[in-house]
C-alpha cells in the first residue's frame, strides 16, 4: 500500500500530496512496529494507573471512623485485595486483551 504525505503551500494555500519515498516507507514501517511492540508496556501502565486510582478512591473504607459495618468493611478489604493482586493475573500477551476488574462493593 502506497502512503502519501501532504503539505500546505503557505503562499498559494494549496495542499500538495506526494507518495512516500522508499526510505520514508521503511522509516514509517519501523516506527509502526516499534509502537506495536510497546503495546504491552502501555497496557501495563494503564492497568496499574487505573488500579491505583481505584485503590485510592476506596481508601476511605479502611478508616477507623468509617460508618461501614464490619461486614461491609470486610467486603471492601476483599475488593482492595483483588485490586492489588490483579497484575499477577496477566502476562504481556494477556494484558493487551480485556481486563476483568473486580466488582466494587455496593
Amino acid at each position: 500500500m502506497t502512503r502519501y504525505t501532504s503539505r500546505l503551500d503557505a503562499k498559494t494555500g494549496l495542499v500538495t500530496r506526494r507518495a512516500f519515498t522508499e526510505e520514508e516507507e521503511t522509516a514509517r514501517d519501523a516506527a509502526e512496529k516499534d509502537y506495536a511492540d510497546r503495546e504491552p508496556t502501555r497496557k501495563w501502565s494503564e492497568l496499574r494507573n487505573l488500579r491505583d486510582e481505584l485503590l485510592q478512591s476506596s481508601d476511605w473504607t479502611q478508616a477507623a471512623d468509617t460508618a461501614l459495618t464490619d461486614d461491609k468493611k470486610a467486603e471492601w478489604v476483599t475488593y482492595r485485595d483483588k485490586l492489588r493482586k490483579l497484575p499477577a493475573q496477566y502476562d504481556n500477551s494477556s494484558v493487551v486483551g480485556t481486563i476483568t476488574w473486580p466488582t466494587e462493593p455496593s
